[in-house]
């Protein structure tokens, strides 16, 4: 079927953060967020990759901008964060940002709460401001950076959420114990600022957050996103239709959200996909061809994933495809060739440590939706 050309803009939002009415649901979790942060409580988010943890974070900053002047929030990304080097750059660049709008307050702040770290400060022709700190001096004065959040909310009587989207990164710093116990013993002591920490490996995460032996241990309410009822996604997606002229029935919208097991991401991108093979009102086989489609898209990426996986791993994956509740059961080590129920538990320590599956409840879940459809519709058939 040839899709419609419009000049309307796509309804639904994959790849970058969800706003306005892209923004599904969530209200419990917006809710507990915002008032974390109205209450200066550390918050750490944890779910697996593309469910919405930066969409959220960043809906509950505008819900607070549109209503509490005294509250700030400022977001940093550790994605291409390698060294504390990098880290405290970013840290005090965003903070200033968040905290201060005038170049002569940048001076002022710079000069008042940094001067140790002979910092560098400059503007460019599109009039952003930018800072760079000499590492040495950073090195022998962390507490100037790690603490300037703190001081500056204290002098402009602010209360300010400082939010880092891949914390996991911290965990390949040169001694990522060591500079989170640095974190922490500064963090633990400021009153007028709240931490929100999250990321896209999960795993890693729990491992910071939920570990005794970690310093970050019960740093703060841990907020544990799940999946959005598939009853939310089949209104959503009908709204999103309606609000462009097209239709799309609630019950319809359900399929579409289940069949890619109502993950944020591939709902979104699904129901784009069969909005834009929908002229009038969408039907059944339009998302069915959607699904081919995106499927089809995904499926050179896909077979390089299960290139890269070994027999066993893969054996492991189809029985977990297949349902079976006992992956270390002599019958099913049997019939999957898994070998060993010692070599099950390393394939599945593996699989987790490469964000290819989780474990919920002691049943192994492949994280992605669309990658587990290919195989079962497409690799194991053809093996």
């Amino acid at each position: 079927m040839a899709r419609k050309q419009t000049t309307s803009a796509a309804p639904f939002v994959f790849g970058r953060v969800a706003e306005g009415d892209c923004f599904a649901d969530r209200d419990a979790e917006r809710a507990r967020l915002g008032a974390n942060i109205a209450s200066l409580t550390n918050t750490i988010i944890v779910s697996p990759r593309r469910w919405g943890k930066s969409s959220l974070v960043g809906r509950v900053s505008q819900d607070i901008s549109a209503t509490k002047s005294d509250i700030r929030l400022c977001q940093i990304d550790l994605f291409n964060v390698r060294t504390e080097a990098d880290f405290y750059a970013q840290m005090a660049t965003a903070v200033l940002a968040a905290t201060l709008t005038k170049w002569d307050e940048w001076l002022d702040a710079v000069q008042r709460f940094m001067s140790h770290l002979r910092p560098s400060v400059s503007i460019n022709a599109g009039h952003e401001i930018s800072l760079e700190l000499d590492w040495h001096a950073a090195e022998q004065n962390p507490d100037d950076v790690l603490d300037l959040a703190e001081k500056i909310a204290a002098d402009r009587d602010l209360r300010l959420a400082v939010c880092f989207d891949e914390f996991q990164a911290i965990a390949g710093f040169a001694e990522p114990v060591a500079f989170q116990r640095k974190l922490r013993a500064h963090w633990q002591r400021h009153q007028h600022v709240c931490y929100c920490l999250y990321g896209s490996k999960r795993h890693m995460l729990l491992d910071i957050f939920a570990n005794p032996e970690q310093p970050f241990y019960r740093f703060g309410d841990i907020i544990t996103l799940a999946k959005i009822d598939n009853a939310v996604w089949g209104d959503f997606i009908a709204e999103r239709f309606a609000a462009t002229g097209k239709t799309i029935t609630p019950e319809l919208g359900r399929t579409l959200a289940a069949a890619v097991d109502n993950h944020p991401y591939y709902v979104q991108q699904l129901a784009q996909q069969a909005w834009l093979r929908t002229t009038i009102a969408c039907r059944p086989e339009i998302v069915d061809a959607a699904l081919a489609d995106l499927t089809d898209q995904l499926s050179l990426l896909f077979t390089g994933l299960a290139e890269s996986l070994t027999r066993r791993q893969l054996n492991f994956l189809h029985a977990a495809l297949d349902g079976q509740p006992a992956l270390s059961s002599q019958a099913v080590l049997k019939a999957y060739d898994l070998g060993t129920s010692a070599n099950v538990a390393r394939i599945k320590e593996a699989l987790v440590n490469r964000e290819i599956i989780d474990v919920e409840d002691g049943q192994p879940q492949i994280l992605d939706p669309i990658f587990a459809h290919w195989l079962r519709t497409a690799y194991f058939i053809a093996r």
